[in-house]
């Protein structure tokens, strides 16, 4: 994220919440991004996933919408409301125009969650090239209220059997490792844990360092290399 970006994060956050919460949370900031900037990254075998679908409760449904202009305006305020709302809006299209899926979670009428995916590529610089059977699957959330309730789990479950029906082979994501919270979803999931990367960028280039078994890989390796990606990772890049 850029700093322009975070700054006005910061400034909308500030006007909602005030001074001490802002200082907090920009304190909060600072210590993920200095000291825990490790991300682990996950993989999921969509052929192996053999199991029926998962039985989502009647009160609950999954929409897929691939634009922009499909977004009902309640949906996009739930969506926009809680941070900056020109770089939220500006943000969404960016995603649909790259080609990405947005996969809401409803319960009645209310929007309880969503997460996005892209195949055959990455919304911004990741790890390693994916193949163009490849998914990347980011940035879900769930609204507060609805927590707890294994929502995020059934939307999760609903978009790998979609994949998988649409001949998708494996689906990536990544979680920094200070969030425990989502690292004990992934590990609910189907999803293996592939390795522990840290990302960083150097003159306009990005590179990758991999932790593997407890290991730190001292090379930095450039994100348009592969030969210094996990094994499984390597095996079906493009």
């Amino acid at each position: 994220m850029g700093i322009a970006s975070s700054i006005s994060r910061l400034t909308a956050y500030y006007a909602r919440h005030g001074f001490r919460a802002t200082i907090r949370r920009a304190g909060l900031a600072m210590s993920r991004a200095f000291f825990s900037s490790r991300m682990v990254v996950f993989y999921c075998e969509l052929a192996k996933q053999t199991a029926a679908p998962a039985n989502i409760p009647s009160v609950l449904r999954v929409e897929r919408l691939r634009s922009y202009a499909e977004l009902s305006p309640q949906d996009l305020q739930e969506m926009t409301s809680f941070w900056n709302t020109k770089h939220a809006h500006r943000n969404i299209r960016e995603r649909f125009e790259k080609g990405a899926s947005l996969w809401l979670i409803k319960s009645g009428d209310s929007l309880a969650g969503y997460s996005w995916t892209i195949r055959g590529r990455t919304i911004a610089t990741y790890y390693f090239p994916m193949g163009q059977d490849d998914v990347q699957l980011f940035d879900f959330y769930m609204f507060p209220k609805f927590r707890g309730r294994a929502i995020l789990w059934f939307l999760v479950a609903d978009i790998l059997h979609n994949l998988r029906a649409e001949g998708a082979a494996r689906v990536f994501g990544d979680v920094a490792e200070w969030n425990q919270p989502s690292l004990s979803f992934y590990r609910m999931t189907p999803f293996r844990r592939l390795g522990l990367a840290r990302s960083f960028t150097i003159c306009g280039r990005s590179f990758t360092r991999w932790v593997e078994n407890g290991t730190v890989d001292r090379s930095p390796r450039c994100t348009e290399r592969t030969d210094r990606a996990p094994a499984i990772a390597r095996s079906h890049e493009g």
